[in-house]
Order: structure tokens, then sequence, then C-alpha cells
């Protein structure tokens, strides 16, 4: 028999493990979205799995004549500030990513490249925070952020989201950087380059595979984060103005009661940035990962 031939049923086996992970991934948002459409005596019906009944109406318009465009969409994102919270993620996003990638690119050369006694001593302590669960800091992060009062500003979040984002950062960075060859850092040294010349001329475009991993961790853990900016930023009068897009979906959730059609429309609102990110950045974010995770 041929060989080619013996392949197949394996490939065959491959794609339909593949096809279900596919599923398995991208139902969930589908029914989300589908969701959205739904007013919350829709979504209580028996059928969880039904369409909405009146797609454009429910979503848009809603269900009361007298008060028109209150469907879900239009009051998710009025009643929960959506475009404050939306301008507010994408700041700490984006100030979190570039700190995050510049910092452990800067310190994985130091500690990889650069020789001193110091360095065991600090790159311990910053892998110690890969150690470190949110939940076990949290309380002390809050008494040190209110003590130099910094409590309910934007830098008072922006500091910690940076500073949790640096441990798994120069961790993979150094690891990337060390396989960079010495010839080359010293040959520029001999030149009389400078340390900062090497990084920005050097160093920094060879480990770019590693700067894309790391800032796509980086933009995932910002982006959805919700615990530690809850509690950072005050609830009273302009939360808005400190608070990100997880605070404003989690309005829609009650102790007691949920109104699901918004909720979803808010979920539906708040996942299309992260969706949007990855199809654009799809093949960045394979090469990346992969690269990152050999070279680390």
């Amino acid at each position: 028999m041929d060989v080619r031939n013996k392949d197949i049923p394996v490939k065959i086996a491959i794609y339909i493990v593949m096809l279900i992970f596919a599923v398995l991934a991208i139902y969930p948002l589908l029914w989300m979205f589908l969701q959205s459409f739904k007013t919350t005596q829709e979504f209580m019906g028996t059928n969880k799995l039904s369409l909405p009944q009146n797609w454009f109406k429910s979503a848009f318009m809603g269900g009361n004549p007298d008060r028109p465009w209150q469907g879900n969409y239009p009051y998710a994102w009025n009643q929960a500030h959506f475009g404050m919270l939306f301008i507010n993620s994408i700041f700490y996003t984006v100030v979190t990513v570039v700190s995050v990638v510049l910092l452990s690119a800067m310190a994985g050369f130091a500690f990889s490249k650069i020789p001193s006694k110091a360095t065991p001593v600090f790159f311990g302590i910053f892998i110690i925070g890969i150690l470190l669960t949110l939940q076990s800091i949290m309380v002390p992060l809050f008494l040190m952020v209110n003590a130099v009062h910094l409590y309910n500003t934007r830098l008072g979040v922006l500091i910690p989201y940076v500073g949790l984002g640096l441990p798994m950062g120069i961790y993979l960075a150094t690891d990337f950087v060390k396989s960079v060859p010495d010839a080359v850092i010293e040959s520029a040294r001999i030149d009389g380059a400078r340390y900062l010349k090497i990084f920005s001329t050097i160093v920094l475009p060879m480990i770019a595979p590693v700067a894309m991993t790391i800032a796509i961790l980086t933009f995932s853990g910002t982006w959805n984060e919700f615990m530690l900016i809850n509690i950072l930023a005050s609830s009273g009068n302009g939360w808005a103005n400190i608070k990100s897009l997880p605070v404003g979906i989690n309005m829609f959730s009650g102790a007691l009661a949920s109104d699901y059609g918004k909720q979803f429309a808010a979920l539906t609102m708040g996942a299309t940035p992260m969706i949007v990110f990855y199809l654009a950045f799809r093949k960045q974010i394979t090469k990346g990962v992969a690269a990152g995770a050999v070279k680390g």
C-alpha cells in the first residue's frame, strides 16, 4: 500500500479533532452574540438555544414603544458610560503594553548581557513575582496606593498594572536575549557603542518575536482585568472617568437578578476589540508565541 494512503486516516482524524476544538472555541462567542439580540423574557424562555424573535427591535429599539432606542446595545452603551470606559481601557492597555515591553526588554538585556554581581539577586526578586497571585497582594497593594495618595487616579492604576506585568515579561525577555551572540555585543562595545545604543540598535530589533509574545500576554491581561481596578478606583460620582470596560459590564449583573439581554450586549461589545485584535494580528501572534516558546 502506498505510504500516502496510510496517512489519509491520520490526517482525517487530525482534521476532525481540530474541527471539534474550533467549534468549542467559536460556539460560545456565537451564542453570546445571538443572546444579545434577545430580551430578558426571551432568554428566560424554555429554549435557550432558540434564535431571537425580533433581532433589530430587541437589540436597538427595545420593547417599549414609548421609549425608543432603549434596546440592548444603546441602553448598555449609555447606562454604563461605555464611551468613557472604552477610552479608559484603551489608555490603560496601550500604556501598560508599551511600558511592560520596553522595561522587560531593557531588564532582559541587562540581566543577560551586562555582568554584575547583583544580577542574580534582582533577577530572582522579579521571578518571585511570577509566583504571587493578585488575591494575595490585593490588600497590601490597596494600602500602599492609598498611603501615597494615588487612590482613584489613573497613575494609581497604571503602576500596579505595569508592576504585575513585569515579572513574566522579564523572565521571557531574559531567556530570549541570552540567545543573542555575545560576539555581537562585544564588537559593538569595541567600536565604542554604549549599552543604550547597543540595546536600541542591535538587541531590540532582534528580540521582536518575544516582544510580541509579551505584548500579547499584557494586552489580554490588562484589557480583561477587573478585580484590581474595581478596588483601586472609586465607585462614587464620576467613577466612569477612571474605571475600565469590565467594570461597566459587571453593572448588568446583580446578586438577585440580571438583565441578560443587555448584559450579553455589553459582553459582546467588550469582547469585540479582543476578537478584532486577534484577527488583525493572528499571524504575528502565532509567530511570536512560537518563537518565544522555542527560544525561552
